[in-house]
């Protein structure tokens, strides 16, 4: 423990948040070390003696330093100007791990890159460069830089707790406020398909935060669906969530009745899978369909679902887009909240 000698103004405890707010209203409050307390008195340490204030004794005592944590990780390294100006402004934290991107003009500081995010997040245990998420299980290639040698964790959102492995199975902590939202929409009663349910974060956030019937969650990933059946039952949604380990594409023989929504959480593929969608759709459905597209794409993407719904006889009658974040430059993680209505002439 650090200490330093310093002025100090003896205020009593009756006075203290007044004075407090002067001496910092007029930047005369040392902020470099703590305020000290003894008996009925407050010690404000000071930089100089405030003119207005003559009836408070100044004395010299010995405070403690105060460490200040860096804000930003970039705060705590030392690099060319040039490649600075490449470091990430943003990264994803699931639970305790860091998942970041880096251009590789900056791999060779991945360690250093990795251990000032250890040093400005108090919770974070282990820090990750990844790749794009890809194939049809959702996984990506990870490279722990810093910390622990772990890629199970555990992440916390809206009062609900996901294991996650984030080396085999696909998650986004970004997605938080989105399943939140989707889960605001679901009336009581609804039957609801998550054909890419993952470890099941939106089945889960709408189970316990809507009144659905039955919640149908699909994924073909092996590890996905072990976690998925852990977090159904450690969040306490099994009467509500039947999780199935299954190929989407395989949902019409698998699913026992229609869906008034459906959850489509795969970037770059769902609209592979929206006519199986759309098979297993009641005469009125809700789809939640996600997708990552560069902007100037987004209209012909609509069209081409459009013409997908027609093939399996139903109108798109209302679709609305909602750029969710940033996921390259001109290129966006959309959801489209989609009405699929069956025509009546459809039996």
């Amino acid at each position: 423990m650090t200490k330093k000698k310093i002025k100090a103004l003896c205020v009593p405890l009756a006075h203290a948040e007044p004075v407090r707010r002067y001496l910092k209203e007029r930047k005369l409050l040392r902020e470099d070390v703590t305020v000290l307390k003894e008996g009925t008195c407050i010690f404000f340490p000071i930089n100089r003696t405030p003119e207005d204030l003559p009836n408070y004794t100044i004395i010299t005592k010995s405070f403690e330093v105060r460490t200040i944590k860096p804000h930003c990780y970039k705060d705590l390294l030392t690099l060319p100007k040039n490649l600075r100006e490449e470091l990430p402004t943003s990264y994803d934290v699931v639970g305790s791990i860091v998942l970041i991107k880096l251009p590789q003009s900056l791999f060779r500081y991945r360690k250093k890159i990795g251990n000032a995010l250890l040093e400005t997040h108090k919770n974070v245990r282990t820090v990750c460069l990844i790749d794009p998420v890809s194939g049809e299980l959702r996984t990506r290639n990870i490279t722990i830089v810093a910390g622990e040698n772990q890629t199970l964790t555990t992440h916390t959102e809206y009062g609900l707790t996901f294991h996650v492995d984030i080396a085999t199975t696909y998650f986004s902590a970004r997605l938080a406020s989105e399943r939140k939202r989707v889960a605001t929409q679901v009336k009581p009663g609804e039957i609801i398909v998550d054909l890419f349910a993952g470890v099941a974060p939106f089945s889960i956030m709408i189970a316990r935060y809507a009144q659905p019937k039955i919640i149908f969650a699909i994924d073909k990933n092996t590890e996905a669906i072990t976690l998925a059946k852990y977090n159904v039952k450690q969040n306490h949604v099994l009467q509500t969530i039947e999780v199935i380990h299954a190929d989407a594409k395989d949902a019409e023989k698998i699913i026992p009745t229609k869906a008034d929504r459906i959850i489509m959480n795969l970037p770059f593929s769902a609209y592979k899978f929206f006519s199986v969608a759309l098979s297993i759709a009641a005469p009125i459905c809700k789809v939640h369909y996600y997708d990552i597209i560069r902007e100037e794409d987004i209209e012909g993407r609509i069209t081409a679902l459009k013409k997908i719904a027609k093939t399996k006889g139903y109108t798109l009658t209302e679709v609305q887009v909602h750029k969710i974040k940033s996921y390259a430059p001109r290129e966006f993680y959309i959801g489209l909240d989609i009405t699929a209505t069956k025509h009546a002439d459809v039996a």
